[in-house]
């Protein structure tokens, strides 16, 4: 006999809650989750609700164009994922803002919309999240939870201060760095400044500028 799905429910959002694989999966299809972010980190579910206003959309926007820029500038290859849904069937799962695979080996994802499947492809190389009222979660337990699931390069983001918290994973842990390690020569400080122009300047102004910056010996 196969056994039904547990029944729909609602939880607490914008925290850790205690739930079972199957009961994630359910909380995923239920409509009233419909614009909710969903993590899953070994018996724990998370479904952020919080409104993404323009400040999270444009830092979200600049954080990418400077990323790709420098990719493209530096010869790179790389392939971008907004808002992709990263799996580890039964134990995690991830949706972070952005996601990059960068290099020479790594492989496209399925071109679809179901999540990407990590036990048949490599997990992305960077992890971006953008936070505001999600920062304090961001730097703490989905830091750890990107740890887990093999990523190269994590950054946070933080709206209200215009400020980028970048770490590499290494050793099953993750320290701060100045400089990209996925992407060799990017100064985080480069963004960052990015991000602090955006308040006051167009996107082609600042497009302008890093590609000076970039290209400047």
């Amino acid at each position: 006999m196969v056994q039904a799905p547990p029944a729909l429910k609602t939880i607490a959002t914008n925290t850790w809650v205690k739930a079972t694989w199957e009961e994630f999966l359910a909380l995923t299809e239920n409509p009233q989750y419909t614009e909710g972010k969903f993590y899953y980190d070994q018996g724990y579910v998370r479904i952020e609700m919080a409104p993404l206003g323009s400040a999270h959309s444009q830092d979200n926007s600049i954080i990418s164009t400077a990323i790709v820029i420098y990719a493209t500038l530096k010869n790179i290859r790389i392939k971008e994922l907004t808002n992709p849904s990263f799996r580890k069937i039964g134990i995690r799962d991830s949706q972070p803002d952005i996601g990059f695979y960068i290099g020479d080996n790594f492989q496209f994802p399925p071109r679809n919309n179901s999540p990407i499947n990590l036990d048949e492809l490599t997990s992305p190389n960077l992890i971006i999240e953008v936070g505001a009222s999600s920062f304090a979660d961001d730097i703490g337990r989905k830091r750890l939870l990107y740890e887990k699931l093999g990523i190269q390069e994590y950054w946070v983001v933080n709206v209200e201060d215009n400020t980028i918290l970048a770490f590499t994973v290494e050793n099953q842990g993750s320290r701060l760095i100045e400089e990209s390690i996925v992407l060799p020569g990017l100064k985080i400080a480069l963004v960052v400044e990015a991000l602090q122009r955006s308040q006051t300047e167009d996107d082609g102004a600042i497009t302008r500028w890093l590609m000076g910056a970039i290209n400047s010996p």
